[in-house]
């Protein structure tokens, strides 16, 4: 049997498809519970995060094209840096690696020029977007 139903969730509305297993729809109510449109009472609100050290911090915001910024493209852990600091590179040059989930990661330069900073050190944490290294 298949159901429409219009779902809110922080207070936009989305029309929904659902459908419910002819063995369940017996016991399936006709009409959804009415949802409340009033905020939650303070109590049922999620306990903040405790503040996160500065060596897992949010990552930085993704790197704009062209800045000379690379950016992780994962969240994961450095487990080698390829280059230095003032070596040149070429565009897809290894830059570094990192790994998540059992995975390696290449890292690849985005563009040639000359490695101005390595931001991150193998063993280092790293979010998705953060900025790990500067071609300039």
């Amino acid at each position: 049997m298949i159901k429409k139903l219009r779902v809110t969730v922080d207070g936009k509305s989305y029309d929904v498809t659902v459908e419910v297993p002819e063995e369940s729809a017996a016991s399936a109510v006709s009409q959804p519970p009415p949802v409340s449109q009033s905020p939650p009472p303070p109590s049922a609100a999620p306990e903040p995060a405790p503040a996160a050290s500065a060596a897992s911090a949010a990552p930085a915001a993704p790197a704009t094209p062209g800045s000379g910024d690379v950016p992780s493209p994962l969240a994961g852990r450095v487990i080698a840096v390829i280059v230095q600091a003032g070596q040149a590179v070429k565009e897809n040059d290894h830059l570094l690696t990192i790994e998540a989930m059992k995975m390696n990661t290449f890292v690849m330069a985005p563009k040639a020029g000359k490695v101005a900073e390595i931001k991150v050190a193998v063993g280092d944490a790293v979010g998705e977007g953060q900025v790990l290294a500067r071609i300039e």
